[in-house]
């Protein structure tokens, strides 16, 4: 069961993105991304619009494949960013990573 983080969008500008809500799932991302995925970078920013942080953080290879060629970001037709909403939500999840490690010490 995926739970729901209102604050999830607030949260993810900590680390450097506040333009994912601009995003209205066009799928023009999707499109021109060079990776073969029929929904990346679209799915991770819709689970940030619905506040789907646990989906995040539970991984997947997606979120550590993307290129960061800009492809995505220079043809968004609402200036959304997913490449700096990818890179904002790998700083999210390292830090998240690290938090874990330090209660486990």
């Amino acid at each position: 069961m995926t739970l729901v983080t209102p604050d999830f969008v607030e949260e993810l500008q900590q680390y450097g993105d506040d333009t994912v809500l601009r995003c209205f799932n066009c799928g023009t991302c999707v499109a021109i991304c060079p990776l073969i995925n029929d929904s990346f970078p679209r799915r991770l920013i819709r689970y940030i619009q619905i506040g789907a942080r646990d989906r995040i953080l539970a991984g997947g290879r997606d979120l550590w494949q993307c290129l960061h060629c800009g492809l995505c970001s220079r043809t968004c037709p609402r200036q959304a960013d997913p490449a700096e909403v990818i890179l904002s939500l790998k700083r999210l999840v390292l830090a998240a990573w690290r938090e874990e490690d330090t209660k486990n010490v």
